[in-house]
């Protein structure tokens, strides 16, 4: 008995092959069975049609720019849903990402809902290629665009706001020439926006978070690192209009205050799950106790920096958020106590992840309580560094505690060293990396 070609082509003495029996549907429908990449790579080496519904099937691509290959790819890729432009010391190319390449994006990848623009300068390179050939090339484009902006600019913004109607996630962080004007435009065109990043954008104001309230009502993840002109004023637009916020970055926005993260506590009280507020030196213990009676689903606190935040405001925000909370950061925080600090430890029994480094006041007798329970801790991230006065004994108290120990950071301390370590009678979890003089990296869930 004849059998049909898997590859899309009878063989000798069959009447049918699969592309005369199979529709496109029913074709589309085994693709998205398939779930290995090299495999669905494979689907469209079979012949042309294959190839062809491989490509319009493809939902995520990470390219490198340049408006000719766009054009290709948006030809190509029709339904494409996720497009990764990212650029990174390991991750980058040249020219980079231009204005020119947004607008061929917005015209031609109109299903798009995910953009990555992260660390996207578009700046020109400051040394020369190595080869003749890539060295023409640049002298070509430098000529070309010296008189120019080359880097990512509001008109960039523009075209997206109005090309991607469809687009949830929009990463800008690091593309340091956008204003207030091209994220607006965004914000106007894009309003099923999810998702939105732009750490490091210092000309971003208070006239975005506006923006965003008015247009994207469904915003769920805001990031706004390093961008140090937005105040209070902007966090209250935010608050207005936005309820549905559950992870919200503004470490190092050091214009915000307890006014502006007040409101945003009360206005995101069943929804927010994040809040990085890393070296806001205005924040004190309004915001903290705002936090301790609206969010009661918080799970990372980031306060570090925060200076003025008291221990008995601690205490009230381990006692509200005990249950729900994995990651506290609070390096710097010079009013926490021991008191405060056996009370986080006791209440956050689901805590993962503590930095207390620098708060020189601590001691040992903060893990007194610790001791003395039976149920062990949940934490697999611990920094204590420079924190002069905690000694091996501290440490051995938690390290009883702490069977999923994963990272412990206790450099400058002066008390804890490598031998007294060894020398003493416990033993740390095996895959407990312990981090003496920085030669360890550290984890990213406190950044």
């Amino acid at each position: 008995m004849a059998s049909n070609s898997i590859h899309g082509h009878a063989v000798s003495g069959s009447e049918l092959c699969i592309n005369d029996v199979l529709r496109d549907d029913e074709l589309r429908s085994i693709l998205s069975r398939v779930e290995s990449e090299k495999d669905k790579e494979t689907f469209g080496l079979v012949c042309k049609r294959w190839l062809r519904l491989q490509s319009t099937e493809r939902k995520k691509l990470a390219a490198r720019a340049g408006p000719h290959m766009l054009r290709k790819m948006a030809d190509r890729f029709t339904r494409l849903h996720e497009l990764d432009l990212a650029q990174s010391v390991s991750r980058s190319f040249f020219p980079g990402v231009t204005d020119s390449d947004l607008a061929v994006i917005a015209n031609g990848f109109t299903c798009l809902k995910i953009l990555n623009l992260h660390n996207c300068k578009g700046e020109r390179s400051r040394s020369r290629p190595p080869t003749p050939r890539l060295r023409e090339l640049w002298i070509r484009w430098y000529l070309q665009n010296s008189l120019g902006c080359s880097r990512i600019t509001d008109a960039g913004m523009k075209a997206i706001g109005e090309g991607l109607t469809l687009l949830q996630s929009l990463d800008v962080s690091y593309c340091r020439k956008l204003t207030d004007k091209g994220l607006s435009a965004v914000a106007k065109g894009c309003s099923d926006l999810r998702m939105l990043h732009m750490a490091g954008c210092r000309f971003v104001t208070d006239g975005v978070l506006e923006a965003l309230s008015k247009n994207c009502r469904s915003l769920e993840e805001l990031g706004l690192q390093g961008c140090t002109s937005i105040t209070d004023n902007g966090l209250i637009y935010l608050a207005s209009g936005c309820h549905r916020i559950r992870f919200l970055d503004i470490n190092k926005c050091s214009n915000v205050s307890d006014v502006g993260v007040s409101s945003i506590c009360r206005a995101f009280s069943s929804s927010l799950k994040t809040l990085k507020l890393l070296d806001c030196y205005k924040i004190g213990d309004e915001t903290i106790l705002s936090l301790a009676e609206c969010c009661g689903n918080l799970e990372t606190l980031i306060i570090g920096g925060c200076r003025d935040v008291s221990s008995e405001a601690i205490k009230s925000l381990a006692t509200a958020c005990g249950s729900s909370l994995k990651n506290l950061r609070m390096d710097w925080c010079l009013n926490i106590s021991d008191s405060s600090l056996s009370c986080v430890l006791s209440q956050c029994r689901n805590l993962e992840a503590l930095d207390i480094g620098c708060c020189e006041e601590l001691t040992d007798a903060s893990f007194q309580f610790v001791s003395s329970e039976e149920s062990a801790l949940s934490l697999k991230i611990l920094k204590v560094s420079n924190c002069p006065k905690i000694t091996v004994t501290g440490i051995g108290i938690i390290v009883g505690k702490c069977s999923s120990l994963q990272y412990l950071d206790v450099r400058s301390c002066p008390y804890i060293t490598k031998a007294g370590l060894d020398g003493a009678d416990f033993h740390f979890p095996e895959s407990c990396k312990v981090n003496f003089n920085g030669s360890i990296s550290e984890p990213v869930v406190l950044l």
